[in-house]
């Protein structure tokens, strides 16, 4: 089955969608890896600070299904249509790899470009998955972060799930 890697957040009631989220990825697809949760700064626009994890999983769902899924998961949480791009999130579930696909598949360009440019995506995906290599740079995510330069800031904060701490992953 294709292991699939997602990358969620959110910037507003976030507590209370990060946790919804879990509980449908749960839920759709059973036993979930998870990254810490970690706490950053907005990206691209003046605004509250977001909860952002990484969740892993495997799955026999077509990739259309899948994205169509998240989509699903994001509306019921209050994720506006055409909002701007970089706005606040109720709930934002970004697919940032299937296997090893690489291109553009259901309209989505995969590996998906911000897992080498943005801390708060890297990171927990080199927790959760810190062996398994960028199907196009090559590199495993453990190396990447090892090597990643940026300003941009994230850390760590208490976040319980089902009655498990994931604060230490």
């Amino acid at each position: 089955m294709p292991e699939v890697f997602l990358s969620l957040g959110s910037n507003t009631q976030r507590y209370r969608h990060m946790t919804i989220a879990l509980d449908s990825l749960n839920q759709q697809f059973g036993s979930l890896t998870l990254s810490r949760v970690y706490e950053s700064e907005s990206v691209g626009f003046p605004g509250s600070l977001f909860l952002n994890m990484a969740v892993g999983f495997s799955t026999d769902m077509p990739l259309n299904e899948l994205a169509a899924q998240m989509w699903a998961i994001e509306l019921s949480n209050g994720r506006k249509v055409g909002a701007a791009k970089f706005s606040p999130r109720t709930l934002d579930i970004d697919i940032l790899s299937y296997d090893d696909a690489c291109g553009c598949h259901a309209g989505i360009e995969l590996p998906r470009a911000e897992i080498l440019y943005n801390a708060f995506v890297l990171l927990p995906l080199s927790e959760i998955a810190p062996e398994r290599c960028h199907p196009v740079d090559g590199r495993n995510y453990r190396t990447l972060w090892q090597g990643y330069q940026s300003d941009q800031k994230l850390w760590p904060v208490p976040f319980q799930w089902q009655g498990r701490d994931i604060s230490a992953g």
